[in-house]
């Protein structure tokens, strides 16, 4: 997805008369909600729950108005395109309403009726008399032809992977049961590519789209011509590394949606990881997954009362109220800059996988704000678990939790506001003074580093400390990589340029902005991006970490794209080289999903003691939805513990305490540290922590360090292999049951609340 800001338009050369255009063709047809105020929410019309049903079930009823899911800006061109004056037909004037009618009916899922327009504006321009000629219109030509491609590309992906998805489908590089049945709309668009690249050589992206459209039928490399084939090496495993399997569809998981967020946690206390998944369709239904005891997933939505709340970008989990369960909040409104606004929604369990939204009573819903980026903390080591919300138009949020399960804003006096676009968010202690500190990174400014003050203020150091850029970033988060027990930060680009993240791909120079690696030492950091080989163009938006392989260093997987349908770039999964350096898996793993990628989560499903991974898929139009793919570790024979913490003077998620883990490998001692959170900014890993141990047989000692209590409680001369529950200032802890509970797989229920096509 994309924010309003671009570099350039999808149809280059065409935007500067589609502009003047528009004005003569579309006067008076301004969007009548042309910005996003607060609104204030009254909670005497009925409980918080009825009261958010109410408000999503407008949103809902608004879909059509929506920017990005809705019809109606297409049925609008549609009447004009049917009242143009006849002096106006033949001529740039009706090609400009196609072009943009084009644009729209491709966003909405109506591919074959936006080539079709393509089609009639190319034969108007190709009919045109010299005088009437577009100026440039070499270039104009080339554009239309390359939207064209991208149209087509889009049909083929829509007819082979969305309705006839198998576990390979979109997946970098496309062979066996990825190619494409049927080849006629690929075809087509290597034909449109060919043609861009027969006038302007150098266009890198129609040169990228060719050699894709020509690998999912079959035809790549060999029939690509030789100057503009990419280098086949490319697409080869980067290292000896095994694949993991797409096993989405086999278990019932492929969910079809647009962008949205992931949750995985044990929603109802029987220790299995449940899955919660979003989509942000203003008619897209929360989907609640509980993991069952024969190695099932049941859709529970309905059961858990879901049922009606609608939409959601982004979502992440915490006890919030400190009785002993998984509360969920869901982000909505993010990237949407006009209409009504959305609420955000702050789910209550009960224990047992029901809820009910509590955000008006908690007051979290007096004032809506477009939102796609949120953490939770205790900044204030009361023992009880704040929120931080990353507003993007106005002012951001700093929610201090009264104790009683509501909260009060209190971001202006303790100095958090940002007021800039907030775009990632993460809490942590980086310079060890008991008390979390707050990373926000930003759009187009410069990110910011809160220090906490320790008295309910915060200052930003985050120009002093250099960790303020890159300018345009996205997620971010804190993490010890290295295990040297201080924490580190990274922080993605989000640079847009339709020709850069290729030029960085194929290895090409270019000046784009790129990811950044801030190595911590307790209080500075030190950029270390290109030493680790992580000074990339990556463009994620969904993002998070583990421990793939269980050697106790952390990885990270980034869902990568942005809005516009050429952007057709794979997912990209990073292996950590003992902290020295990280090794891209993104082939030899499996994990170069083409498709958009939003929330990304790690978890050990089948209780086989390694992290699978979740990624939630699809693009911010109503026609670039896909399945989200759920990938199957095939395991690495190495050691493994889990800890989930109870706080009692903490807060009970335990969230912000450190872990250390003390251990003998090869003859020598090492530590591995976790702090406990859902890891990155985009997506949620289960609160209880997956620590790989490497080769160790034995667990020297176990720390657990709590910062509200500024206590350290320690376990010596422990198993490998074993799931343990700790409560905080106990002796003991519990030993909990982890028999492999395998895969069940199953045709699975295709479910697709939101989709045209």
């Amino acid at each position: 997805m994309r924010t309003k800001i671009r570099h350039s338009s999808p149809l280059g050369s065409l935007a500067s008369f589609l502009v003047i255009l528009c004005v003569l063709v579309m006067t008076g047809c301004e969007n009548p909600a042309d910005k996003i105020d607060d609104v204030s929410v009254s909670q005497s019309s009925g409980d918080s729950h009825t009261k958010m049903l109410e408000l999503l079930d407008q949103l809902a009823d608004e879909t059509h108005l929506n920017p990005f899911v809705g019809d109606g800006e297409a049925k609008r061109l549609e009447e004009i395109l049917g009242k143009l004056p006849k002096h106006q037909l033949g001529t740039q004037q009706e090609v400009a309403v196609r072009v943009m009618l084009s644009e729209k009916r491709i966003q909405f899922g109506s591919t074959d009726t936006a080539i079709e327009h393509l089609l009639a504006a190319n034969e108007i321009l190709e009919k045109l008399p010299a005088e009437q000629q577009v100026a440039d219109s070499k270039r104009v030509n080339i554009s239309l032809l390359f939207q064209m491609g991208v149209a087509y590309m889009r049909l083929a992906e829509t007819q082979n992977c969305v309705h006839c998805q198998s576990c390979e489908s979109c997946i970098l590089p496309i062979q066996g049961e990825g190619l494409h049945q049927k080849q006629q709309p690929a075809t087509e668009a290597m034909r449109c590519f060919s043609l861009v690249l027969k006038q302007d050589p150098e266009h890198i992206h129609a040169r990228w789209m060719l050699n894709l459209a020509a690998m999912t039928i079959g035809l790549y490399p060999d029939n690509v011509p030789k100057e503009f084939r990419v280098d086949p090496k490319l697409f080869e495993p980067e290292t000896d590394f095994p694949k993991f399997r797409n096993i989405s569809a086999d278990v019932g998981l492929d969910t079809l949606s647009l962008a949205g967020g992931i949750v995985l946690d044990d929603f109802n206390g029987d220790h299995l990881i449940d899955v919660l998944v979003s989509t942000w369709h203003t008619e897209g239904q929360l989907q609640y997954f509980q993991r069952q005891k024969d190695g099932s997933f049941q859709d529970k939505t309905d059961d858990a009362g879901l049922v009606g709340l609608f939409g959601g970008l982004n979502m992440l989990q915490a006890d919030y109220d400190n009785d002993g369960d998984v509360d969920v909040l869901v982000l909505r409104g993010g990237w949407i800059s006009a209409g009504r606004p959305h609420p955000n929604s702050l789910l209550q369990n009960d224990g047992k996988g029901h809820f009910r939204d509590v955000t008006l009573m908690a007051g979290l819903g007096e004032v809506h704000r477009a939102i796609l980026t949120a953490d939770w903390a205790d900044y204030d080591n009361d023992g009880d678990l704040d929120l931080y919300l990353g507003n993007e138009l106005q002012p951001s949020q700093l929610f201090q939790n009264n104790g009683d399960g509501t909260f009060q804003d209190v971001a202006q006096t303790a100095g958090v506001s940002n007021r800039l676009i907030a775009r990632g968010v993460s809490w942590g202690d980086f310079n060890e003074d008991r008390y979390p500190d707050l990373y926000v990174s930003n759009y187009s400014s410069p990110n910011r580093l809160y220090q906490n003050n320790k008295d309910g203020t915060f200052t930003d150091v985050g120009r002093d400390l250099r960790v303020a850029g890159p300018v345009r970033s996205f997620p971010a988060w804190f993490w010890d990589y290295n295990n040297d027990g201080h924490l580190d930060l990274y922080v993605s680009a989000y640079d847009i340029d339709e020709k850069k993240w290729i030029y960085d791909y194929l290895g090409m120079p270019h000046d784009g902005m790129t990811d950044r690696l801030y190595h911590g030492s307790g209080g500075t950091f030190q950029e270390v991006s290109s030493d680790h080989g992580v000074d990339l163009m990556t463009l994620p938006m969904g993002s998070n970490f583990g421990d793939i392989n269980n050697d106790g260093f952390l990885d990270y997987y980034l869902g990568t794209g942005y809005t516009d349908f050429e952007a057709l770039m794979p997912n990209r999964m990073f292996l950590n080289q003992q902290g020295e350096k990280f090794q891209e898996v993104t082939i030899a793993g499996g994990f170069g999903h083409l498709q958009k990628g939003h929330g990304i989560a790690f978890a050990d499903f089948d209780q086989d003691g390694d992290q699978d991974v979740f990624s939630q898929l699809g693009g911010s139009f109503n026609g670039d939805a896909f399945q989200n793919a759920l990938y199957e570790n095939p395991g690495f024979k190495n050691h493994w513990l889990i800890v989930k913490l109870i706080g009692e003077k903490s807060n009970r998620s335990g969230i912000g305490a450190k872990i250390r883990v003390v251990l003998e490998e090869d003859s020598a001692e090492r530590s591995v540290y976790r702090w406990v959170n859902s890891g990155g900014s985009f997506g949620a890993n289960p609160l209880r922590q997956h620590i790989g141990l490497g080769k160790a047989s034995s667990i020297k000692r176990l720390e657990i360090y709590w910062p509200t209590s500024d206590t350290t409680q320690t376990f010596e001369d422990l198993a490998v292999n074993q799931f343990l529950v700790i409560t905080e200032g106990r002796e003991t802890f519990e030993l909990v049951p982890y028999d492999p509970l395998p895969f069940q797989r199953k045709q699975p229920k295709k479910i697709s609340p939101v989709i045209s096509n």
